[in-house]
């Protein structure tokens, strides 16, 4: 007797449908937990590295971080670093590092450099350090051509204060007008200027005492006692908030609407403000410096988002560019209205611009170290964004000595 065929069981077609679905459910948990630690669970780590450079004879142009001398030799530095983590498992992980400092040691230059890295927050601290540590004696052992560095000097410090003007926080740049918010630490030398606590005009912290700003944000109102000067991309509420010690507007300022001339002011604050990624100086430049046409410029601001609008409470930013005085003189445009002490930025089409309540706040460009330079005030301008009125603004080279005399900086 032929034995009967068994029958195979089957899934139903929903069981089957449940399968697949708990197996792609899963698959996403593993997938988000991988993204998470690999990408959202991260921190910030910051190393200052210092050592002694025997073969550079120490000048003073070495003590201006804006200075050709000081640029150059940290340029070398930055790429000396870059080359001791290439070849290892932590070239991922160094997001940056920038020259704060150079000074005499020695019959030669002590450099300290901060070191940014970015590692999982739950990795250990002393085996990081070590892995630091290891890879930059490891390169510093072999030709450091064209420096010449003291090996017996090199030293390696978990904690760092951000002393280097002009570094920050690398993130997207949107526009001001009718764009999108800064983030916390873009630009963290932003201030706002407010009186009897609202708003009027922004600023730019050079210091840990001292800001400048536009002279005409102090038109009739020079009462210190009603200003007040906060910090961080938010009014309210800000990061932190101090009061104006000294309110000092260039001399050859003339209290009129019309004349935009020397359109330049000082303020120092009490008690000075502790540096952090937040709240950082930016980089003043050399009276020398040479910023040409073209070269692409952010400004940021409180200001209104249209002509006569009212300001806002997030920090906006937009990308301009620098547009000659002899452009910018031209009949169509300022006819002739513009003079040494200042300088244009923005597009002839117009769409991106500083709008009122920017006044006095930063126009910052940065160089190829990724360090960022105050290049001009927010001063005046034909309305906002509009055809052939680009945004004009005080020209710091051109008060660079002013501001070192009233300042020290």
């Amino acid at each position: 007797m032929a034995r009967p065929a068994t029958r195979t069981n089957s899934l139903e077609p929903w069981m089957i449908a449940l399968i697949v679905l708990a197996t792609l459910v899963a698959i996403a948990i593993v997938i988000g937990l991988l993204v998470y630690f690999l990408v959202y669970d991260q921190k910030l780590f910051f190393y200052n590295a210092s050592f002694r450079i025997n073969n550079v004879e120490y000048s003073s142009g070495l003590t201006k971080p804006a200075s050709r001398e000081f640029r150059e030799l940290s340029t070398h530095i930055e790429t000396l670093i870059a080359q001791a983590f290439e070849a290892t498992t932590l070239k991922k992980k160094l997001v940056k590092s920038r020259v704060v400092k150079l000074s005499p040691g020695n019959d030669g230059v002590l450099a300290e450099v901060v070191l940014v890295l970015k590692f999982p927050a739950s990795d250990n601290k002393e085996a990081l350090w070590t892995s630091v540590y290891t890879v930059l004696l490891r390169r510093l052992k072999l030709s450091t051509w064209p420096l010449s560095i003291d090996l017996p000097s090199y030293k390696l410090s978990g904690k760092c204060s951000l002393a280097g003007c002009g570094t920050r926080m690398d993130r997207s740049e949107e526009r001001i007008y009718g764009g999108n918010i800064a983030e916390e630490g873009e630009w963290p030398w932003q201030a706002s200027l407010q009186m009897n606590g609202i708003h009027r005009c922004g600023a730019t912290l050079i210091s840990e005492k001292w800001l400048v700003t536009a002279a005409h944000c102090f038109r009739g109102a020079r009462d210190i006692n009603r200003w007040t000067a906060s910090f961080g991309a938010r009014l309210r509420p800000p990061i932190l908030r101090r009061k104006l010690q000294q309110i000092i507007v260039h001399e050859d300022y003339a209290n009129n609407v019309m004349n935009h001339n020397f359109d330049i002011a000082v303020v120092k604050i009490t008690p000075p403000v502790h540096f952090t990624a937040a709240v950082h100086h930016v980089c003043l430049p050399e009276a020398t410096q040479f910023f040409p046409e073209n070269t692409t410029c952010y400004v940021t601001g409180f200001g209104a988002l249209r002509d006569d609008g009212a300001s806002v409470e997030e920090l906006r930013q937009t990308e301009v560019k620098i547009i000659s005085n002899e452009i910018c003189n031209r009949r169509e445009v300022y006819n002739n209205a513009i003079t040494p002490g200042m300088l244009c930025a923005g597009y002839l089409e117009g769409g991106s611009d500083a709008c009122q309540g920017d006044s006095g706040g930063p126009l910052v460009t940065s160089d190829s170290r990724r360090i960022w330079y105050l290049v001009g005030i927010v001063s005046w301008g034909d309305e906002c964004a509009k055809r052939n009125k680009p945004g004009v603004y005080t020209r710091v080279t051109y008060y660079r000595d002013w501001i070192a005399a009233k300042t020290g900086i």
